[in-house]
């Protein structure tokens, strides 16, 4: 089916990028997730092309390019080269958008031109060993001291968490509040008392870097918070639309890559004296699967053009997150299924695209809360 979503200047874009990923990232990644982490070279080179926080006005060293499209085909290429460890869309279309949307001047100021740069890593730290999807179920708290908030907490499972530079830590600043007592703190790299733990080993996405955060009486100034005290939950319920689209549109793009990798590899290897696509069975699965990602593809598409619109709801944001992740998932699964043995060897394609597909269905809310806000919403009513 042929999409109308993008013009000539996307293309461009999109073919430019994926020159740069086949240049700097491809030749690099297997080392990569052998050394569970992405150098922060790769960081910088993708500064200097200019594929970093796109949005960022000019005057912090950005583009300009207020056009979530661009993201998007950033994100679609990363899935298609099958790198997902290379995790720039967290820094450029997550977290960098609560320091543009939520920060003062001055803030702006310290903190984009050197994440434009990549010279600054970001990553956002909402969840904690007791407390996941359940924001307001939180520990972590920042009580004011004078000019600064001593925080104290432990945050797990935190993307990018090795090699932030800058982290957009959620807190609690008044915990009988509720989630009117939710505040946003950043936290930078050398402040005494954060703590990183281990490079957290996961399933897939070896290459990307994955910890546990730990705050000791971490004294951050006051200048380091993100609004005013009690905003933190407005601010995060306004940003998760987005980032559960993101998901969507990598869990769409990772499923027509492999996709298209099976279909190779059907047309190549034989059984019982055939090419496996020319069983019956074969075509009947790949049919199922192309539907399944074209009819997916045409949802999430509307989504798109509902964010560039400033449109895009919440329960619609949900429904593309938790729909696109586990349709993935499903056909990464059938298509590991179609390679058989091959498919479960690492040096398969295949292999990585299942392992790292699986992840979606989890993070940036589990796929049972976002039932959860697609029914409430539904009984809410007109």
């Amino acid at each position: 089916m042929r999409r109308t979503l993008y013009d000539a200047d996307h293309d461009t874009f999109r073919e430019s990028f994926r020159a740069f990923l086949t240049r700097e990232v491809v030749p690099h990644y297997e080392q990569w997730e052998r050394d569970r982490i992405v150098p922060r070279e790769a960081w910088l080179a993708a500064g200097e092309q200019g594929f970093l926080c796109l949005d960022v006005p000019e005057r912090y060293g950005g583009a300009g390019v207020d056009d979530f499209r661009y993201k998007a085909v950033i994100t679609e290429e990363i899935a298609n080269a099958n790198v997902g460890g290379y995790f720039i869309g967290l820094h450029t279309d997550i977290v960098v958008p609560y320091l543009l949307k939520f920060g003062n001047a001055e803030q702006k100021a310290r903190w984009l031109p050197d994440a434009v740069a990549g010279s600054s890593i970001t990553a956002i730290a909402m969840s904690e060993p007791a407390a996941g999807s359940d924001l307001q179920g939180i520990q972590t708290t920042a009580v004011r001291r004078g000019d600064h908030y001593i925080l104290n907490g432990q945050k797990t499972f935190i993307s990018n968490g090795i090699l932030a530079d800058l982290v957009v830590v959620v807190t609690k600043t008044d915990p009988t509040a509720g989630y009117k007592g939710i505040s946003l703190f950043v936290v930078e790299r050398g402040m005494p008392g954060f703590e990183r733990g281990r490079n957290l080993d996961k399933i897939g996405l070896h290459a990307q870097d994955t910890a546990e955060l730990y705050f000791r009486d971490v004294a951050v100034p006051a200048a380091n918070l993100l609004g005013s005290e009690g905003q933190g939950f407005v601010f995060l319920m306004q940003q998760l639309p987005t980032e559960r689209l993101m998901i969507a549109i990598g869990a769409v793009a990772t499923a027509a890559a492999a996709i298209a990798t099976t279909v190779r590899y059907c047309r190549e290897r034989e059984a019982f004296g055939k090419k496996i696509g020319d069983f019956q069975h074969t075509r009947f699965e790949l049919a199922e699967m192309r539907t399944m990602v074209e009819v997916t593809r045409a949802f999430v598409d509307r989504c798109i053009e509902e964010e560039v619109a400033g449109t895009l709801t919440t329960d619609t944001a949900s429904m593309a997150k938790w729909w696109a992740s586990d349709m993935a998932y499903r056909v990464t699964d059938r298509c590991l299924q179609l390679h058989g043995g091959y498919g479960y060897m690492r040096e398969y394609p295949i292999a990585r695209m299942y392992a790292d597909a699986r992840v979606a269905m989890i993070y940036g809310g589990s796929n049972e809360i976002m039932k959860e806000i697609i029914g409430r919403q539904m009984l809410k009513g007109d």
